[in-house]
């Protein structure tokens, strides 16, 4: 997955580290904080789903933040508590996510909107956070992630955030469509399996072509199209056609 900028992360300053797509990312923190202060939050982190259309291959990733030398941290944090939640919500509804953090007045308040919000149980992290769910289907989805001590937003302000947030993820997908970054290497099998499917054949033909079961066969598939991070097989074909891997 590409991030903004090259390795995504941030200093303690909110400016890019690395160079490539710089201005972009500047121009994306810029927004991000101008949203983070309108609800009294300390820091953004922009959560991507990876792994395709594989169910159990699905992951969230940071791929931006102004989280500093902790970003890696909070992330692992963040995801390793909530992560899992955060993707089961994904699919099943857009309503923002709040939860309240670890410490006596650490919360995250909504009180006039709380019917239309999903309150994540539990106060697990050292810091309250409010998250809008982002789904642009087969373009990518994922979260836009607000924290701090006290997170105080109105309805209104929920409503604004969340059509921003949109915009912020159909611009760094954009980023990425422009400037694709190598896939992670196929397998000879992987590669002979896409071909076959690619030349219209069905997991069963393709299992007694090569003589593998039709298990083995649709995890090759699947592999191949997690590594294309496609989101089925139709578009891991075409992906292996653009990157010359089958033809």
């Amino acid at each position: 997955m590409v991030r903004i900028p090259i390795d995504g992360r941030f200093d303690d300053n909110g400016r890019p580290v690395g160079n490539g797509r710089g201005a972009l990312a500047a121009t994306l923190v810029t927004r991000l904080q101008a949203m983070q202060r309108q609800i009294n939050a300390r820091s953004f982190a922009v959560l991507r789903v990876s792994g395709g259309g594989v169910v159990l291959a699905r992951k969230l990733t940071c791929a931006l933040s102004n989280w500093g030398a902790s970003s890696e941290v909070n992330a692992h944090e963040l995801i390793s508590v909530y992560g899992e939640e955060l993707l089961q919500h994904l699919d099943r509804a857009p309503l923002p996510v709040l939860w309240d953090g670890q410490g006596e007045h650490q919360a995250a308040d909504a009180s006039d909107f709380a019917p239309f919000t999903h309150r994540l149980k539990g106060r697990k992290l050292s810091y309250s956070g409010i998250g809008f769910p982002i789904r642009l289907g087969a373009r990518g989805n994922g979260y836009v992630i607000f924290t701090g001590s006290y997170i105080d937003a109105s309805g209104e302000q929920i409503v604004d955030l969340h059509g921003r947030s949109a915009h912020v993820m159909t611009d760094m997908l954009a980023a990425d469509e422009k400037q694709p970054v190598k896939a992670e290497a196929l397998t000879d099998r992987e590669i002979a399996c896409l071909q076959m499917a690619g030349d219209g054949h069905i997991s069963e033909e393709i299992a007694e072509k090569m003589g593998l079961s039709v298990h083995t066969v649709n995890a090759y598939l699947g592999a191949a199209t997690t590594k294309l991070d496609s989101v089925n097989r139709i578009q891991a074909i075409a992906k292996a056609i653009r990157l010359g891997y089958i033809s």
